[in-house]
């Protein structure tokens, strides 16, 4: 079968192709790729190229397919396979495999690694290793835009996973943050920080009485105020606040404040910023925990932290680099229960899109930039549906799709895309 794909040939060498794909062997799977949502990783890997590494050294010689947040349905499963998963299934995919015989050794992944598997494409061969570490995720819900979403869902519920505490005169760490604590989410309304509030908000087995969300771009923070409320918060027995930091005097000073002066037993850092990360540091309660979620791009990255805190406030730090499968699995269970992810996504796309948007992705505002494989269509934010639809009546329609759900992206307008573009 061919396939037409984004692949990786070294820096900034991004080239879309068509290409035959090997037959599946008895224990592959051949599969439809339906969606694909760009990630700042994927960035990360076009610029740096064979220097990433989950890259392979010779990918010059054989290019990999690019994206790993993706989304479809299953076309052939090999033998080995047909008593688990069924031609038809939906699935998504957890891309960190941990396996080490991939082609970049443990830390090989769809999206960074195989030549034959990754989001960018309309049809993928899904090696056994995916299979063998139960990476591969049936999804039940509605649409195919959850599922791709879910990966970056699962790296924020890994991170919330992973904070810890400790109990004075104990060595035994208590994981997960703090039951009824206070919370900080700093740079929180990109694209990540959106989706740590929703998952926040809509947690069942614990939650922050207290959790501030900041960011220096009030437009971005009124955007998510109104997707991710106040009043919903509140009725979840949240105080939400949104901040802009910007406009304080003593950021640090002013966010301990509002914690009643105790500071924050969770804080969650989302931009690589040394300033974000000291401010961070400055703002943790006793035994409070800063997660440093935002993976830097430069190596030597570093910034200051206060030690005499970590010795007589029991502060620490810990860093998360995406989730689990026990995360992917929680996060697509989540959207099965109908956590909608649509607030992250304010572009849509087609796959001619993809190469130009994966190389300026820092540079395009807004948050998740979502690709449909199958179609044709420019990078274009959802705010410009209706300027497009006053030409074209396609876009019109789609533009009072997204109208009726409060400006956001949804089943109902996946669906119109997929049949109509």
């Amino acid at each position: 079968m061919k396939t037409k794909a984004i692949r990786l040939y070294g820096k900034s060498d991004l080239r879309m192709e068509e290409f035959e794909l090997p037959t599946i062997s008895e224990n592959e799977i051949l599969a439809k790729v339906v969606s694909d949502s760009l990630c700042m990783s994927s960035y990360k890997a076009q610029h740096q190229g064979s220097d990433h590494k989950r890259v392979p050294n010779d990918v010059a010689e054989n290019p990999i397919i690019i994206g790993h947040e993706f989304a479809g349905e299953l076309i052939q499963v090999g033998a080995k396979w047909a008593n688990k998963f069924r031609a038809g299934d939906k699935f998504s995919i957890q891309p960190a495999l941990y396996y080490e015989n991939g082609p970049v050794g443990v830390l090989s992944a769809p999206g960074y690694s195989y030549r034959y598997i990754g989001g960018d494409a309309t049809y993928v061969v899904i090696p056994n290793e995916v299979m063998e570490n139960n990476c591969l995720l049936a999804y039940s819900g509605e649409g195919f835009y959850p599922a791709s979403l879910a990966e970056p869902l699962s790296c924020v519920i890994g991170a919330m996973h992973a904070n810890y505490h400790t109990t004075p005169g104990s060595y035994i760490h208590k994981m997960e943050i703090v039951d009824n604590g206070k919370m900080a989410v700093l740079a929180g309304v990109g694209p990540m920080g959106l989706a740590a509030i929703n998952y926040v908000l809509h947690r069942d087995d614990r939650k922050p009485s207290l959790m501030i969300v900041t960011d220096v771009d009030q437009t971005r923070l009124d955007r998510a105020a109104s997707i991710y409320t106040v009043s919903f918060a509140a009725e979840r027995g949240i105080d939400l606040r949104y901040i802009n930091t910007a406009k304080m005097e003593n950021p640090v000073e002013e966010l301990r404040g509002l914690s009643g002066g105790t500071g924050y037993d969770d804080v969650f850092c989302f931009a690589p910023v040394r300033p974000v990360v000291e401010q961070a540091d400055a703002i943790l309660a006793f035994d409070g925990c800063l997660n440093f979620f935002a993976g830097p791009g430069n190596p030597e990255f570093s910034a200051m932290m206060n030690f005499y805190n970590v010795h007589y406030a029991y502060t620490h730090v810990v860093g998360t680099s995406g989730g689990n499968t026990d995360d992917m699995i929680e996060a697509l269970s989540l959207m099965s229960k109908g956590l909608d992810p649509a607030g992250l996504i304010t572009h849509i796309g087609g796959l001619d899109a993809v190469a130009e948007a994966t190389k300026h992705l820092p540079e395009i505002p807004g948050g998740k930039k979502l690709i449909y494989t199958h179609i044709s269509m420019p990078l274009t934010p959802i705010s410009d549906f209706a300027k497009l639809g006053e030409t074209n009546p396609k876009f019109a329609k789609l533009a009072e799709i997204c109208d009726n759900n409060h400006g956001l992206w949804s089943v109902e307008a996946e669906k119109f895309l997929l049949e109509n573009f």
